[in-house]
């Protein structure tokens, strides 16, 4: 599947979006440099005639993507936040890709809500609309059930949906080896598994059962927050096509025009959106990873409603303290600690110039303080950010691709709702509290406990591990010079056990 056929496709994706007129439109919105410009129009002109024709009703970009198929939607609904990379323009034609695309008609999506439910639609819903949403996936239809009344809404996937990712997915991959190969020094950015991650991330998506049982989670760990809401969702009207929850009233977080109609302060929720992404990645490891204007609205009483729940990120809390000790160190311009946390992560290689590296970092972060948030150059400040990870040696974090993607989206939803949102002013209290409560001596007696209850539950069998490496360790044929490694570990275990009790009863005592 991942052979040289592959590269028909990639062909196909230049002289689409040369035939549709994309290509320097696209070059032409992120300031592309002239070489670069000059090397893709080169490439992609002689072969044009191989693109798809996409709809000639379309602008350009759409009519290029849309043709292209979803993995390409997903690229565009990306850039469609970022008006500051891609312009005003280009990302306001770019948002139809977050739920306006051509739907499917409504007739399929009964026949699969039947087959997947098991019972005729109009047993379950006395009213079931034309689509209201069609987004790359899926498209949503409003509903209502027949034994409440309630409003929901039903969410489907396209029909064939998996064989059309799959062939992307399988091009990407070809791409992604083929970078390696010609370009040795592109490896340290793993792009074979950061296509990995990206597959793992939309098979995911491809099945409803797993959005629902993320909602549930996510909703669950949000109930305390103020100014959030989540829809709830109805199991029993749920399978691996088909998602029903409850009905999201309220206005798109991406029309502007219409919030300020009804009165909502779009300074605070720029605000609000950033410091919800904030407190879930932080304090819950838990996020939504597609929260762009498409997947959200604002409720007549001003809270943010969120779903679509295909793509949600999750962090372990050792990489969130490392996330937020980085924030923080730029928070607060401490650009050597910053440096220091990138090594002590082994972000970078360890034989590598800690303070040169600080030194790039300042390069990185300096210009954001200080300045109008509306003349920031995020296009420049990731290329100058990017060439300071390749002087350095830093490998792609794959654990942290999809957090990092979704910061960038989440900041261009900010940035839409108010152009002079300063990201790291906003983002502060929430990274002070976290680093508050999870990082000092506080939260290492914290941690303490939580090892010593997990050496508790195998306590009894400590003296078993340490004999039985003993005994490991007699019956070689020649006996090590010294003990071996699982002995060490035995040892180990139990001394910090002793160690760690000792501890706590003694801040117990006093």
């Amino acid at each position: 599947m991942r052979g040289p056929h592959n590269l028909l496709r990639l062909i196909r994706t230049g002289a689409t979006l040369e035939r549709a007129g994309a290509m320097g439109l696209i070059m032409d919105a992120m300031d592309a440099p002239p070489l670069v410009r000059a090397t893709m129009r080169f490439l992609a002109w002689p072969f044009q005639w191989l693109g798809y024709r996409g709809d000639p009703s379309m602008p350009p970009a759409l009519r290029a993507l849309t043709a292209l198929g979803p993995a390409y939607i997903k690229f565009g609904q990306v850039f469609s936040t970022r008006p500051d990379i891609v312009g005003e323009d280009l990302a306001n034609e770019l948002r139809i890709l977050q739920d306006k695309l051509p739907p499917f008609p409504v007739s399929v999506a009964k026949q699969s809500v039947e087959r997947e439910l098991g019972r005729p639609v109009d047993e379950i819903f006395m009213e079931f609309s034309e689509p209201v949403a069609a987004a790359s996936i899926a498209q949503v239809h409003k509903a209502r059930l027949n034994n409440t009344g309630e409003e929901v809404a039903v969410k489907v996937l396209r029909p064939k949906i998996e064989k059309a990712f799959r062939k992307d997915i399988d091009a990407f991959y070809f791409a992604a080896h083929m970078i390696e190969f010609l370009s040795p020094a592109s490896r340290r950015l793993r792009p074979t598994e950061v296509i990995a991650h990206f597959e793992g991330v939309v098979l995911g998506e491809l099945d409803l059962r797993l959005e629902s049982s993320s909602a549930s989670e996510f909703k669950a760990n949000t109930a305390g927050d103020p100014g959030f809401e989540l829809p709830d969702i109805k199991w029993d009207l749920s399978s691996r096509r088909v998602m029903t929850m409850g009905w999201a009233m309220g206005v798109p977080l991406g029309d502007n025009a219409a919030l300020d109609a009804a009165g909502h302060d779009r300074v605070v929720l720029g605000e609000r959106v950033l410091q919800l992404f904030l407190n879930h990645a932080l304090r819950d490891g838990y996020f939504h990873g597609d929260m762009h204007q498409g997947n959200l609205k604002v409720a007549p009483n001003g809270d943010i409603i969120a779903y679509d729940f295909g793509i949600m990120g999750h962090i372990d809390e050792y990489t969130r303290k490392v996330y937020a000790e980085i924030l923080y160190g730029f928070i607060r311009r401490d650009y050597q600690r910053v440096a220091e946390v990138h090594f002590e992560a082994g972000y970078v290689p360890a034989d590598r110039d800690v303070t040169e590296f600080a030194r790039a970092l300042r390069a990185v972060g300096e210009p954001i303080f200080g300045m109008d948030a509306s003349k920031i150059s995020m296009g420049g400040l990731l290329s100058y950010l990017f060439e300071v990870t390749e002087r350095f040696g830093m490998e792609t974090r794959t654990e942290l691709i999809l957090l990092q993607r979704t910061m960038v989206v989440v900041e261009g939803v900010a940035r839409s709702l108010n152009p002079q949102i300063n990201i790291w002013q906003v983002a502060r209290p929430v990274v002070e509290d976290y680093i508050r409560k999870n990082v000092g001596p506080r939260a290492a007696l914290r941690d303490l406990s939580r090892t010593v209850a997990v050496l508790g539950r195998y306590g009894p069998r400590l003296p078993q591990i340490v004999e039985a490496a003993l005994v490991r360790q007699s019956q070689t044929a020649k006996p090590p010079e010294r003990p071996s490694r699982l002995l060490y570990l035995a040892w180990a275990a139990t001394g910090f056990a002793a160690g760690a009790i000792a501890v706590l009863l003694a801040v117990e005592l006093l």
